[in-house]
């Protein structure tokens, strides 16, 4: 079962999205996931699958869309400001721990690719969450972008922030830059694979999704350190799922990450690109994160 909702963040946002129950059972309090997407993705884009495999194990989930995306408000529209969407992240958790289908004491979060790398602060510093799936994660905003661009690219980005920085003191819109682009192309992730992804997937140009994000996304991206945090999700147990090919969130640095991460974790290492959880290995993924979250999520019943 399936209903629209709507919260204003702690600022005064109005995000929309759904809470998903499991059929069959009414009047109980269910163990519940709060969601959201990636870099730039609307909740239409795979989350439904997602939230569908953790309702049918029993699973409460609460999905969203980011501030600035899709059917959520917030201004100016397609960018992307990490510490918002990790603030949002905790008052998409205190709405659903005010609804009545939700047991506030057994509250989980996922995230992937971006999000993926939002869950890890989210836990770290949120005692409500129970228990984490962090997927494809972004781990660390600066070594990133330097694997993404070339070193002789990265003065001349920087003096593109601080162009668009200064136009937009002064009134003007601001520029916008591809998500995904072709290899050469200057985006947000230049990313071959990403690309050849989306193309094929007939998801450009719909009104689902646009690729493009603002050119200060960019510049906050890089700005961005989720490993910070890596150390300080324990005791809350972490799954991390990660890809073994990936260059949009490199898979070494994700690796750093786990093994800098405290117990209780775990690991699932699937063969491939980034995109191949949401493709061929989707199944695989999913049902390890089901199973990470009916497992701790249901251990914390009392």
């Amino acid at each position: 079962m399936r209903r629209n909702l709507e919260f204003r963040t702690s600022d005064g946002v109005c995000l929309r999205g759904w809470l998903q129950t499991p059929d069959g059972v009414a009047h109980q309090r269910y163990p519940t996931v709060v969601m959201a997407h990636g870099l730039s993705a609307v909740k239409e884009l795979f989350l439904e699958r997602y939230a569908e495999i953790f309702c049918n194990a029993g699973l409460a989930c609460l999905v969203y869309d980011h501030r600035n995306f899709g059917d959520s408000d917030g201004e100016p529209r397609l960018e992307v400001d990490p510490w918002l969407q990790v603030k949002d992240y905790r008052d998409a958790i205190t709405c659903a721990s005010l609804l009545p289908e939700v047991d506030r004491e057994r509250i989980g979060v996922w995230g992937t690719s971006f999000s993926g790398g939002h869950v890890i602060p989210v836990a770290a510093l949120d005692r409500r969450v129970k228990c984490a799936v962090s997927q494809v994660p972004f781990i660390a905003g600066l070594r990133n972008a330097q694997r993404v661009f070339r070193e002789e690219e990265l003065p001349l980005i920087r003096a593109r922030f601080d162009a668009d920085r200064e136009a937009r003191f002064n009134g003007a819109q601001p520029e916008m830059l591809a998500v995904f682009g072709d290899r050469g192309s200057f985006a947000a992730l230049p990313s071959p694979e990403e690309w050849e992804f989306v193309q094929g997937g007939g998801i450009l140009g719909t009104k689902l999704w646009l690729n493009q994000v603002t050119l200060r996304s960019a510049e906050m991206m890089m700005e961005y350190e989720p490993i910070a945090f890596i150390e300080r999700v324990s005791p809350t147990p972490l799954l991390m799922i990660v890809v073994t090919a990936d260059i949009v969130t490199p898979t070494d640095l994700a690796l750093e990450a786990y093994q800098r991460a405290l117990e209780p974790k775990k690991l699932l290492l699937v063969k491939g690109g980034h995109m191949e959880v949401y493709g061929n290995q989707f199944e695989l993924g999913a049902a390890a994160a089901r199973d990470w979250l009916v497992e701790h999520l249901t251990a914390t019943a009392h």
